[in-house]
Parts: C-alpha cells; sequence; structure tokens
C-alpha cells in the first residue's frame, strides 16, 4: 500500500518532535531555550515534549528542528556520541565563532552557522 503525502508529512513532524524531544533532554535544554531555538513558546515545546502537539513539516519550526537534528548528529559524530563532550562544547566560548554556540543557535542564522562550522570541522578530520 502506497503511503500519501499527508500520511508522510504527519509521519515525518512525528518524527522530528520525537528527536527534538530527545536532543534537548540529552543537551538539558530548557522548554524556553528549545522555544528559542524554534521560535516556539515554551508553552508549545511543553506540549511538545509531552507529545500533546507535533511540529508542522510546512513551518520554520520545523526547518530549524532540521537544522538542530543535523548540529546534534554532526557533534554526535564528531565527539564519539559523548553527550556531556557535546553540552560542554556548546557551552564553552568559540574564539572562530566568537560566541559561546548555545547561544548563537537561538536565531535561525546562528543556528546555520554553528551547524557549517561542526561541519567544515568534520570534514576536516
Amino acid at each position: 500500500m502506497a503511503t500519501v503525502p499527508g500520511e508522510t508529512q504527519a509521519r515525518d513532524g512525528r518524527i522530528l518532535t520525537s528527536a527534538i524531544a530527545r536532543i534537548a533532554d540529552f543537551w538539558g535544554l530548557t522548554n524556553a531555550k528549545l522555544g528559542a531555538v524554534l521560535g516556539l513558546s515554551a508553552a508549545t515545546i511543553s506540549r511538545l515534549r509531552a507529545g500533546k502537539a507535533e511540529l508542522d513539516p510546512a513551518s520554520k519550526s520545523f526547518e530549524a528542528g532540521q537544522f538542530l537534528l543535523r548540529l546534534f548528529r554532526s557533534l554526535d559524530a564528531l565527539l564519539g556520541s559523548d553527550d556531556l563532550a557535546a553540552r560542554s562544547w556548546l557551552a564553552t566560548p568559540n574564539l572562530d565563532l566568537d560566541a559561546r554556540p548555545i547561544d548563537m543557535i537561538d536565531s535561525f542564522k546562528g543556528l546555520m552557522t554553528v551547524c557549517d562550522y561542526v561541519d567544515a570541522h568534520r570534514a576536516r578530520v
């Protein structure tokens, strides 16, 4: 049986929402912080984490979530799946970025910059 586009998008929303909730747990992101990253309120993030809401695949929040997942996967590969090391890297001032990466990811541009930085570093390793 073929999957229709609406079902695929709904499944994508569920999967990304679940992944983002797990990333937030691994990195110790508060609802307010995750909300800032995704452009959503802390209350909406609370509902997402509780499984009572999902990211809409047609939204900017979904796109930001995809970049957050990309950052998580890149750091995970670079740091050998060490969540504490990833949290430390995010919280430490970075001379190349001239900021703490965790502070940069609140804006879409900053999130993309941090993703590109980590991906470039991975390419050199």
